[in-house]
């Protein structure tokens, strides 16, 4: 049986539409508050439809040198588009995209899972510095 793990894709978001792309500074200042956006189809667009849609995003900061990384928020994607008409008669599609502030005493490195309802788990990385 395969871990969890073995299922998480990982592409260059510039050809693949699923890879979320994480948006900050790549150094910050200690302890000060930063904005960070995940999102995705930066350069390909990814459907946003009943039938083929972003369910979530995670974003998860690991500090350099700690065992664990921390949980910074999951933002879930609810509207695409359903409604009792039919697939993709509804009122509202949400955007999968989001925009968190943090701040952090320590340099590491920010994680975010995306998860598509056909493709599965996707995720990408970037390095956090400070300055």
């Amino acid at each position: 049986m395969a871990d969890l793990s073995s299922h998480i894709q990982r592409a260059d978001w510039q050809k693949e539409k699923h890879v979320p792309v994480i948006e900050c500074p790549e150094r910050v200042a200690a302890d000060a508050e930063f904005e960070v956006k995940v999102g995705l189809g930066k350069q390909v667009a990814h459907p946003n439809t009943t039938e083929h849609h972003i369910r979530w995003i995670s974003l998860y900061f690991h500090p350099a040198g700690a065992k664990y990384p921390i949980q910074i928020g999951h933002f879930e994607f609810t509207a695409h588009g359903e409604s009792v008409d039919g697939p993709n008669q509804g009122p509202a599609y949400t955007s999968h995209a989001v925009t968190a502030y943090l701040k952090t005493k320590q340099p590491g490195t920010l994680h975010a899972l995306a998860l598509c309802n056909i493709h599965g788990l996707w995720e990408s990385s970037k390095e956090l510095k400070l300055t």
